[in-house]
């Protein structure tokens, strides 16, 4: 992708459809003139009141307990520098975005015109009573030393200033585990600290908290090595000044075992890693460029333990695995500060999650068979659903067991309950699929790739590493198209017109295959020839004889005209007697599976059965669980109908051939989300306080009403209709699909191909 089109498309996220990337959301009801009178005049005064008469209340009556200010003036912005605090605002937003996705924390940013110290820290002692929590944000040193610490002791609220700490808490959780990998000891380790900004004066604090010495430490600037005898050092500066005689890198990296690089790019050379000793330990946290690039540096050590902040390698020095849970937390016992023994409490908690068994949705997010703790793998991936339930409660405790927790937790069990429930709508989901479809591209064809947006979610796709597209359309069209979004016509690209004389040979060939199976079924060489000349009659052959790995195709076509082909060509899998659908719907419960949703209009109940069983190996493809709730308008037998019996039939079935499957019904869709009421009626049901996450309607037009209607009411993203049954990947788009939502699909037709190539592999390896 060129950098101007980067550029482009950087500019149209921000700006489309509407400006900027958060939103104020009303919380409660506002419907009525009673409704408005109680959020407003005259019923307002009521909480106003109360928070007279006790300040406190406003954590009773307002967002404050959920509200974290993001505040920056804008002098050290990501790799950007001094750029003013409107040019800063983007990157608040961001920051605010991701408070919400990974820990439901509600955010304001805040951007402060102003350089001097104080009145930067009277602007926000001014706007505190606002918030319940103070995040401040690419602020410059030493300035920022300054700020935090004021306002740490003149606020009652928690403030951290996570360019500092945040790096600190996540290279140091990284650092206990890959000393304990190495087989040293932390209060031993010889530390290089390559940069002495704001986050390398706290990351290497937090690592002699740890029992890292200040006589094995080396810390360096862009002048060299920081030493006692140096003048016109700041007081940050002079506490890690070393008395050692060595004034360069090289020098200092003799017989070091940590190098820790908050600095620039390719500063650590080959020659600098090879003099440190035994099973080096290098965090070369640079961004975008490290200061020694990860494959430069494992070819050079075979025994180095290496992390970096880039998402490309293993080990990601990711604030993102810090900031939104310990504010999380701190918010949930109303603590009065972040302090040290919180920030100690998130370093172990997150080092101690990384020699947890990983789970399986965590695997087939990163593409890995078993995640295991070791050199590859140090710290959490950004994407563990378990970061939620593991770190806001060690730091909730150590506020609380510090005193500086206003209102402690009572019932540890309903709080994980609780946390679990604030995952929500953030597409996780998502993220992870698209993760997951990187780390094994496969070729997907796209039958109709002469229509822009179609090609637009190619381009974006092949520009993610998702896929290597095939595309199928008139050459002429497709290159125009190409040329207007600026999608290169790489070597690696195919494009094919199956109506071209060129591509007469193919098809011909293609067709001899067709005549051969079909026949005996009414089809000639002639029909067969004709047929293949039809995109989607072409794109289920290429995948057929293994010429492209999946398809996709529907965005301008019916459902019935894109199905058929592919049935006829590439079929039903082995044991599979009908072709199912399943939509995934990232709610704000979080994902839920709906079938059938597009293939099956009355099914029978062996049919139900068969769904089922198809969408809860789709769901397991997604690195979930399935919990399957089989809907009716009846629960438990209050209905003899057949409609009702059927589905009671299937359970049935269920529970007898697949006991593994977690399933239960008939029941109606109220009782089976929500889990209060299912416990209170029905306690004997095997769905009693679980959540359910897959939906199994008894016909097509209840199935399908009911992902559309979510879909369009609540403006829930939605990734479907998901084929199963098929013995190749082959998908079908919604006609008129978003450009978005077939780049979703392009990730589910290469997982798809992925789980399918696995299982084939594994076919192959038992009968040998």
């Amino acid at each position: 992708m060129s950098n101007e089109r980067k550029r482009r498309e950087a500019l149209v996220y921000h700006a489309k459809p509407k400006p900027g990337k958060i939103k104020v959301v009303p919380t409660k009801k506002y419907t009525t003139q009673r409704d408005l009178a109680l959020a407003y005049s005259p019923g307002v005064a009521e909480p106003c009141l109360e928070i007279e008469k006790d300040a406190d209340n406003a954590y009773k009556y307002t967002t404050k307990g959920n509200l974290v200010a993001v505040i920056s003036n804008g002098t050290a912005v990501l790799g950007l520098g001094d750029i003013g605090p409107e040019a800063s605002k983007p990157v608040m937003e961001g920051k605010g975005l991701l408070f919400k996705i990974f820990a439901d924390i509600d955010v304001f940013d805040i951007e402060v015109d102003t350089k001097d110290v104080e009145k930067f820290i009277e602007t926000v002692k001014n706007i505190a009573p606002t918030f319940g929590g103070i995040n401040l944000e690419d602020i410059k040193a030493p300035e920022a030393f300054e700020i935090e610490r004021r306002l740490k002791e003149e606020l009652d609220i928690p403030v951290m200033h996570d360019d500092q700490h945040g790096t600190a808490i996540i290279s140091a959780a990284a650092l206990l585990n890959a000393v304990e990998i190495a087989g040293k000891k932390l209060e031993e380790v010889k530390i290089v600290v390559s940069g002495a900004g704001a986050a390398a004066v706290s990351c290497t604090r937090l690592y002699k908290s740890f029992g890292a010495r200040a006589e094995n430490i080396v810390m360096l600037d862009s002048k060299g090595v920081i030493r006692a005898d140096r003048d016109n050092l700041t007081e940050e500066k002079q506490e890690f000044a070393t008395a050692r005689k060595i004034d360069t890198l090289e020098e200092a990296m003799q017989g070091a075992d940590v190098f820790v690089g908050l600095s620039i790019a390719d500063i650590l050379t080959p020659s600098m890693l090879k003099s440190m000793s035994a099973n080096p330990i290098v965090f070369a946290m640079a961004n975008p460029n490290p200061e020694i690039d990860y494959k430069l540096a494992v070819d050079t050590r075979e025994d180095l333990i290496m992390a970096t902040g880039r998402s490309d390698y293993p080990n990601q020095v990711n604030n993102v695995l810090g900031f939104p849970f310990i504010f999380r937390g701190a918010l949930d016992v109303r603590a009065t500060k972040i302090n040290e023994e919180m920030k100690k409490a998130a370093v172990i908690a997150l080092a101690n999650l990384a020699k947890k068994p990983v789970p399986e949705q965590v695997n087939i997010a990163y593409g890995e068979t078993r995640l295991n703790f070791g050199p590859d793998y140090i710290i959490p991936k950004p994407f563990d659903p378990r970061l939620i339930t593991e770190v806001p409660p060690a730091v909730a405790k150590a506020a609380m067991d510090s005193g500086v927790a206003k209102e402690p937790i009572q019932d540890w069990e309903r709080y994980e309950v609780e946390l679990y429930e604030r995952m929500g709508s953030d597409n996780k989901i998502t993220r992870l699929l698209q993760n997951r479809a990187k780390t094994n591209p496969k070729r997907v064809v796209f039958a109709e790739a002469d229509h822009l947006d179609v090609l637009k979610a190619a381009q974006i796709a092949y520009d993610e590493g998702i896929t290597t597209p095939i595309l199928l359309g008139r050459r002429e069209v497709i290159l125009e198209l190409m040329g207007e979004i600026e999608f290169e016509n790489t070597d690696d690209i195919l494009i094919i017109d199956p109506k071209s004389d060129e591509q007469k040979p193919q098809v011909d060939a293609y067709a001899e295959i067709l005549f051969e199976a079909r026949n005996r079924n009414g089809i000639t060489l002639y029909e067969a020839q004709k047929l293949l000349r039809e995109r989607n009659y072409f794109a289920a052959m290429m995948v057929k004889r293994g010429d492209a790995d999946a398809m996709l195709s529907g965005y301008s076509r019916a459902y019935p005209t894109v199905v058929k082909p592919i049935i006829d060509i590439i079929g039903l899998a082995k044991g599979v007697t009908r072709v199912a659908a399943t939509n995934l719907m990232s709610t704000s419960r979080g994902p839920i599976f709906i079938s059938d949703t597009t293939m099956n209009i009355e099914p029978s109940a062996e049919d139900l059965f068969k769904i089922a069983q198809m969408t809860a190996y789709t769901v397991r493809m997604f690195g979930m669980d399935p919990v399957i709730a089989m809907l009716s308008y009846a629960n438990f037998g209050t209905s003899s109908h057949p409609n009702a019996k059927k589905v009671k039939q299937a359970v049935k079935t269920l529970h007898e051939k697949c006991p593994d499957i977690m399933v239960d019904g008939e029941i109606q869709v109220d009782f089976a989300l929500n889990r209060k009421m299912l416990q209170e009626n029905y306690p004997f049901s095997k769905l009693a306080g679980l959540r359910v996450n897959t939906l199994i309607f008894p016909n097509l037009e209840s199935a399908n009403g009911t992902y559309k209607l979510i879909k369009e009411l609540n403006k829930t993203d939605s990734i479907g209709p998901i084929l199963m049954g098929l013995s190749k990947p082959a998908h079908i788009l919604q006609l008129g699909a978003s450009v978005e939502e077939m780049v979703n699909m392009v990730a589910v037709a290469v997982v798809d191909a992925q789980e399918k190539e696995k299982r084939k592999n594994q076919s192959i390896q038992a009968v040998e």
